[in-house]
Formats: structure tokens, C-alpha cells, sequence
């Protein structure tokens, strides 16, 4: 943070300027307040200044933890260092060991003046509503849900549309013409995620099959690769060869699975091609570390605001991942082929249903 010092050097320098483009004082009088009107102007801006750098950010992850390889990592990776190291401001870490621990760490930090804090994953919105509503001043960012509170802002992403993409590369590279989905907690969240795929598929090629699993019905089908693994295997077993996991750590045993079957598989939320190289076809990108980076930065620059945010593939926030780590998977034609949906997305010469839209996948 700055030193309030350099705060009030810059305030005495735009107030004298101020005061000097005003009409000339003639009198001694009028020059005594020509200094008093300085010195208020100079203390002025600077106290304004400085409130614009007092931010004391923090984020507080789901339970799963900031080392999940998924999207709680996304936070801190391409979020919270990546803030550290820019604004030389360290942002405050809470990890939450249990659900009832996701208000506390929340209360916790808001009693200490941190602001603003993100919160992580759409299980957060319960303890963020309470909390945002004990501590009106105070600035709260939540990810993946959205809370109507005037001191909350709500981050949401158009994943139907980066599944889209991801699901028309599966099948594109499917052999058997079957690609599956495994999901994790069986929510209108996750749906998004599974109808986005299965409309990409479908639209490369209509006579596609897909097949889906969903995990279980709990948060806890977010942490359990054993059953990921074994979802997998079944869909296997049905000629399936691509299937994309949007389940948390469950889907490390998903993609284990294809490794260990020689079949292909997709990540979700962070770039998760390394985990199996060779085996990751590709990532359905969410950058929420971005969105985390960018809510710190907003409110440093005091250009904060509440509300909702909608972002998609217009806004860069959500990609397919092309590396070194799965380039000798995709052809230059299934680039190109991908390249050109994402523009007409964009464009709206395409337009992906959204299940949260009507809870269905009608399209």
C-alpha cells in the first residue's frame, strides 16, 4: 500500500494547481486564505487518494480447498499470485474445512475490514448473503452464483458456450461416434455444463450419441475420483472414447480412467491438458482467477460495483485450451472448425441454449 506521505504530496500538488488557476488574491487576507484553501484542498485529495488504495482484499475457497487442480485452484494460480506479485498487496486466504466454516472464514475476515472478499463457488451464497448483510460496508464478490445484495457483486459465466466448443471438438475426434459427460453434484449449474457439450456435439455431428452421468447429489460428488473413475469406465464399456468432466476433483478419476482405457478425455474450469498429456484432448477454460483479479483491481481503483456479471466468450472468460500439451491432438482443420464457431458465437450467428434458462435442454 502506499505510504500516506506520497498521498499528500500529490494532494498539495493537484490543490495548488486548483488554487492557481483560480482569479488572483490581492489582499493579505485573501492570501492567508489562498493558503488555507490549499492546505484543506491538498489533505482533501489525498484522504481520497489513499481510500482508493485501502483496499484489504481476501478470498475465501470452497471446501475443496485452493489445491484442487480445478477451480478453486484457478483463484489462486491465475488470481491470487498473480495479484500478489502485480500490486505488491497480498490478499488475504481463508480454506474452509467444513461447510459451516464458509461463514465463519467470511465473518472472520469482514470484522477485520478486509474488502473486497471473493467467494468462491456457487456454495458460497448462503454463507455470502448472511455475512453481506451483517456488514453493509464492507464489499463481497462471489463466483458462480448470484446474490442480490447492494454490497455483493455476482460473477457468472456463459460455461454452455465454452462447452459448445469443447463438445463439437469431441466429436470431431470421436472414433466410435459416442462421447460422454460425467457431472458432479447433480444441479442446474452443472446441466449447463453437460446441455452446452451435448449441443456442440450434436451441431458437428447430428447423428452423434451422447451418454451422462452425474455424480451424486451432494458437494462431496465434487471430491470423489473413485466414482468418477468407475463412471467412466461404464461409459467405456458403451463404445464411449471422449468424455468431458465438469466434476471437480472427481474428475481426476475420470481422466485416469481414459489414460489407463486409451480414450480421450476433457478438463473443466482451469487448463488441466498437462495432468494427462496425451490423453487431454483438451479444457473448457472458466477464467475465474481473471474475474478474482480483476474484482481486487476494481475496487484498488475504486471503479468497484455491485451487481451482476455475465461473462462468456465475447468477454475472453471462457476457452478451449490449446498447448503444447495437446497440439499433436487437434488437426489444423479441427482448430480452424473450432476458430469459426467461436466467431459465429460470438457473433450470434449461433446462439447455445442455456439450461438455467428454463431448466430443460431443448434445443
Amino acid at each position: 500500500m502506499r505510504p500516506f506521505s506520497r498521498h499528500l504530496k500529490t494532494g498539495m500538488s493537484l490543490a495548488y494547481r486548483i488554487v492557481n488557476d483560480a482569479p488572483s488574491f490581492d489582499t493579505t487576507r485573501e492570501l492567508i486564505v489562498k493558503k488555507t484553501i490549499l492546505k484543506m484542498s491538498a489533505l482533501a485529495v489525498a484522504v481520497a487518494s489513499f481510500g482508493a488504495f485501502a483496499a484489504k482484499p481476501a478470498v475465501v475457497y470452497d471446501t475443496a480447498g485452493k489445491f484442487d487442480k480445478s477451480f478453486n485452484e484457478a483463484v489462486f494460480q491465475n488470481g491470487v499470485k498473480v495479484f500478489n506479485a502485480d500490486k505488491g498487496i497480498k490478499v488475504r486466504e481463508f480454506e474452509p474445512q467444513n461447510e459451516a466454516q464458509r461463514e465463519q472464514g467470511l465473518r472472520r475476515l469482514a470484522s477485520r475490514g478486509f474488502t473486497p472478499i471473493v467467494a468462491v463457488g456457487f456454495n458460497m451464497a448462503s454463507a455470502v448473503e448472511k455475512v453481506a448483510t451483517e456488514f453493509p460496508d464492507i464489499q463481497f464478490t462471489i463466483i458462480d452464483m448470484v446474490v442480490d445484495k447492494p454490497n455483493v457483486q455476482s460473477i457468472v459465466f456463459k460455461e454452455h458456450e465454452g462447452s459448445f466448443l469443447v463438445g463439437a471438438l469431441a466429436a470431431k475426434a470421436s472414433q466410435t461416434g459416442k462421447v460422454g459427460f460425467v457431472g458432479g453434484m447433480d444441479i442446474p449449474l452443472i446441466r449447463k455444463f453437460e446441455c452446452g457439450y451435448r449441443q456442440g456435439a450434436q451441431y458437428a455431428n447430428p447423428e452423434i450419441e451422447t451418454f451422462q452421468n452425474m455424480t451424486g447429489s451432494t458437494p462431496a460428488a465434487f471430491a470423489d475420483p473413485a466414482k468418477g473413475s468407475e463412471l467412466a469406465k461404464s461409459q467405456f464399456s458403451k463404445g464411449v472414447d471422449v468424455i468431458y468432466a465438469a466434476a471437480g476433483g472427481t474428475g481426476m478419476g475420470v481422466y485416469q480412467a481414459a489414460k489407463d482405457a486409451g480414450k480421450y478425455a476433457i478438463g473443466v474450469d482451469s487448463n488441466q491438458n498437462h495432468l494427462q498429456p496425451g490423453t487431454m484432448l483438451t479444457s473448457m477454460v472458466k477464467k475465474v482467477g481473471v474475474a478474482a483479479y480483476n474484482t481486487w483491481d476494481d475496487a484498488e481503483n475504486g471503479t468497484w460495483e455491485a451487481g451482476i456479471k455475465v461473462l462468456g466468450l465475447k468477454e475472453g472468460a471462457v476457452e478451449w485450451a490449446y498447448d503444447e500439451y495437446n497440439k499433436d491432438l487437434i488437426t489444423p482443420e479441427m482448430k480452424s472448425y473450432l476458430d469459426t464457431l467461436q466467431a459465429d458465437i460470438i457473433a450470434g450467428k449461433i446462439e447455445v441454449h442455456d439450461y438455467m434458462s428454463d431448466n430443460t435442454c431443448n434445443f
